[in-house]
């Protein structure tokens, strides 16, 4: 590997028993030093497994919401350039040769971007609006922070983003079941982060939003070429928005009718 740089990755998991595997062997080829950070209420193997790789480094610690766990990861990384992957995305043979010839290269931005090929109920979804759907998950730490949004935290960075050819697998959804067993977690973070933002919740974000996000998923963004999942991700997503607008409804009406705020 170069002498010029090299590579940690971060990866948060919890309860990832399924998928830690096949995450941490992607990025054997490419990754100098690979840290995973484990949530202390983990209940599955998720951390045997990872003990079974010499080459990871991992960390058990209480939950700082996500952006602060991964904040933390980095911290722990000794090397100034981060690749940042989730427990249930994986590096594709053709991401991991970019990253090697990037390491023999002096690179010219602070930060890059890659193309995600995100995978629902088992199979790709190429259209829908979800590929290539780019992510920034190489950065320098010197020059990129994590901000501090309740869920879908995204890197912000001080400097220019280049873009990366090769793909990131992204294993979202194997079935119905996993699906919402994340949906009221999130609904319920983003619908947190709208009330603290002082977003006032309308009739129209229940009726519109939905409606509109249905259209442009299916219709627009080409959602019927992916088949019968393509129309399931496309009422899921529209429910998403619905249920996200209806608890910001219930905040707001639950702060409204307190006793102490009676007049």
């Amino acid at each position: 590997m170069s002498d010029i740089f090299k590579i940690s990755s971060i990866i948060i998991a919890k309860n990832e028993e399924n998928k830690i595997s096949r995450c941490i062997e992607s990025q054997l080829p490419c990754i100098d030093e690979i840290i995973v950070l484990i949530d202390q209420d983990t209940t599955d193997s998720t951390a045997s497994l990872v003990k079974e790789y010499p080459e990871v480094k991992s960390y058990v610690s209480k939950w700082r919401g996500f952006a602060g766990m991964k904040e933390f990861a980095v911290s722990l990384a000794h090397n100034d350039w981060i690749f940042w992957i989730d427990a249930d995305e994986e590096i594709t043979p053709g991401l991991a040769e970019e990253l090697l010839l990037l390491k023999i290269t002096a690179p010219r931005d602070m930060a890059y971007s890659v193309p995600r090929k995100a995978y629902f109920l088992g199979k790709w979804m190429k259209h829908s609006g979800w590929y290539p759907s780019r992510v920034t998950r190489l950065f320098n730490k010197n020059s990129a922070y994590f901000n501090m949004k309740n869920v879908h935290e995204h890197l912000v960075v001080n400097g220019s983003t280049g873009e990366l050819k090769g793909d990131l697998n992204h294993y979202t959804d194997d079935n119905i079941k996993h699906y919402f067993n994340k949906f009221n977690s999130y609904t319920s973070l983003a619908a947190d982060e709208l009330a603290l933002k002082n977003k006032k919740f309308m009739l129209s974000d229940i009726i519109l939003r939905p409606l509109i996000l249905f259209i442009k998923m299916y219709i627009i963004k080409g959602g019927f070429l992916d088949g019968i999942r393509g129309f399931i991700l496309a009422v899921y997503s529209s429910f998403y928005v619905f249920t996200k607008y209806s608890k910001l409804w219930e905040i707001q009406s639950s702060k409204k009718n307190k006793p102490g705020d009676l007049k």
